[in-house]
């Protein structure tokens, strides 16, 4: 699909497409944390469903229902851009080089995410993601094959394909790619003190706007939400 012949979206309908979905699940995450800490679980349960029950079929009901309009059915077909493929090789070279550069960049920029949590938001309660010890291994497997499987997978899947694959090509003007990243960190309304983190931290995964690859990103993005369940599952494996 052709960027230039696209139809682009006001900037007024780009910054709503972008905050909206992070805004539902952010309202969605704080009515049910409550009664998730009650049954007994991390709070992180709580944004899972979020992710199962609103962003998911949200953001993908939203391409297909364009794809709807476009086509006359359902469809992904003619609404994702960036889907040029490249040589094998090629995604080996920029996965690894790409998932250092965001790795790096969040290590060197945690000092300010933890700055501005104490300071400007220590009012927001954290997401708890249960490894505190207050947990039973039972507890923390059914957690964890959850983040595995919402979190690690289809929530990164779901989400370039509608930031990067169809938001992103219908912004206008030459700077849309860093106000792409900004309105993707925003939209993250649970954890604000990182919008300084992941607006820099996710810049080398737009390489997709270059190389007119999504994939690329994809592989990234649930590579480095699966760092989450790895650490779970060494805690996990830890206990006595």
């Amino acid at each position: 699909m052709n960027r230039d012949q696209i139809e682009k979206h006001s900037t007024t309908q780009a910054v709503i497409l972008h905050l909206l979905p992070g805004i539902l699940v952010g309202c969605f995450y704080l009515f049910a944390r409550q009664p998730v800490v009650n049954m007994g679980y991390p709070s992180i349960i709580a944004l899972i469903l979020a992710y199962a029950f609103i962003l998911i079929p949200v953001e993908l009901g939203y391409l297909l229902y364009q794809g709807k309009k476009k086509t006359g059915r359902f469809t992904l077909q003619g609404i994702i851009s960036y889907r040029n493929s490249i040589p094998w090789w090629q995604y080996l070279v920029w996965v690894c080089i790409i998932f250092i550069a965001v790795g790096a960049i969040f290590a060197f920029l945690k000092p300010v995410d933890t700055f501005l949590q104490g300071k400007l938001f220590f009012w927001m309660p954290g997401i708890n993601n249960g490894l505190d010890g207050n947990y039973s291994r039972k507890t923390l497997i059914v957690t964890y094959a959850m983040v595995f499987i919402f979190v690690a997978v289809l929530t990164p899947l779901v989400e370039e394909l509608y930031f990067r694959g169809y938001l992103l090509p219908r912004m206008k003007g030459k700077f849309a790619p860093l106000l792409h990243s900004f309105l993707f960190a925003v939209q993250h309304v649970l954890e604000p003190w990182m919008i300084i983190t992941r607006t820099l931290g996710f810049l080398p995964i737009l390489f997709g706007v270059k190389k007119k690859n999504i994939y690329v990103g994809i592989i990234v993005h649930i590579l480095c939400n699966t760092v989450n369940v790895i650490t779970g599952i060494a805690f996990i494996v830890k206990m006595t």
